[in-house]
């Protein structure tokens, strides 16, 4: 089902006059689930960072929490259905009491955490010691980075942020993550910092890694492009700017077929902060639920009932399947 949403208010969806489904009959393609292997947990938009791209709009002022109960509920998921990957995201994850919780739990149930980590969030009261309870837990890092000079980077997430984010890569560095021979792993996510698409990943991959060795000492694994999608505050931007049109038009011209294959909402089920599913983060931000014949909260979940779903889209889909495509994991076609 498409849903193409009118310009009401801040923050909403882009408006296009293509829909996304239509897009793709032309195609003779629809989109739809296959698997259901990953819970993409988002536990609330509190963050210790107001970045300008920030589909979520999180911010130190967001009051939204992930409470307990709904984290148990989202444990029992993970243990009825033994699903094999959670994805821990925000908002800053770190910043609710419940995080070390689910992700030392999740962990005991045999699941790859991953957790999105903005860097900064290390430096926060009572947060010092998360590069140890990464190690300990073997826990997946995906920290964003704009860019590896200072002045990208403080334009994007706030002054000061590089200079932090340079000192918390250190120390991830020195209990074992994203260097040679280490089981910890270490991602970097960047977004362009402008109503453009992302360069070529592996191009810009070997950038940062020759940059952030030379200049700072600091390896990583992988390096994961993200297409800024044009929602909530970067939507925001590209209105202020006047760049909306210019930059949808630009995604609809990249549309790739190819990308379908890959989109993270063909085996992710994603869950907000008061266990509702949606198909992905981004429909989560819009408020797109899942299909209303299917279950709509983590306490009724079971993954045969969402493999082979249609996936709810809207006009934000031209995000993800533009160039390369876009990705939790970075782009997902090779040309």
């Amino acid at each position: 089902m498409s849903t193409i949403l009118p310009v009401i208010q801040p923050g909403a969806q882009a408006c296009t006059d293509i829909d996304f489904d239509e897009k793709l009959a032309a195609y003779g393609m629809e989109l739809r689930a296959s698997r259901v292997d990953t819970l993409q947990i988002n536990v609330g938009k509190l963050c210790n960072q107001v970045c300008k791209h920030c589909h979520v709009d999180a911010g130190p002022s967001r009051p939204e929490i992930m409470t307990r109960e709904t984290v148990e509920q989202v444990l029992d998921a993970i243990r009825n259905f033994r699903i094999s990957t959670v994805d821990i995201t925000g908002g800053a994850p770190e910043l609710n009491p419940s995080f070390r919780y689910l992700a030392s739990q999740s962990r005991s149930l045999g699941c790859q955490v991953i957790v999105r980590h903005n860097l900064t969030v290390m430096f926060q009261p009572g947060q010092d010691d998360l590069p140890q309870f990464f190690r300990n837990h073997t826990i997946e890092v995906v920290s964003s980075l704009p860019y590896f000079l200072e002045q990208q980077t403080d334009a994007q997430r706030g002054r000061g942020v590089f200079e932090k984010s340079i000192a918390a890569l250190r120390r991830l560095n020195a209990v074992g993550y994203g260097v040679e021979n280490s089981e910890l792993i270490l991602n970097l996510v960047y977004n362009p910092v402008g109503a453009f698409l992302p360069p070529p990943q592996q191009s810009i991959e070997a950038d940062f890694k020759r940059e952030l060795m030379n200049r700072y000492g600091i390896s990583f694994n992988r390096l994961f492009t993200i297409t800024n999608m044009p929602i909530r505050r970067f939507l925001d931007y590209l209105r202020r700017s006047g760049n909306e049109e210019r930059y949808m038009r630009k995604l609809i011209e990249a549309f790739n077929p190819g990308t379908l294959d890959g989109l993270m909402c063909r085996n992710l089920v994603s869950v907000d902060w008061t266990g509702k599913l949606y198909d992905c983060d981004f429909n989560q931000m819009l408020d797109l639920p899942v299909a209303p014949e299917l279950p709509q909260t983590i306490a009724e979940f079971s993954p045969e009932k969402f493999a082979g779903r249609r996936i709810t889209t809207g006009s934000h889909c031209f995000g993800c399947t533009a160039g390369v495509g876009s990705s939790c994991g970075g782009a997902v076609a090779t040309e």
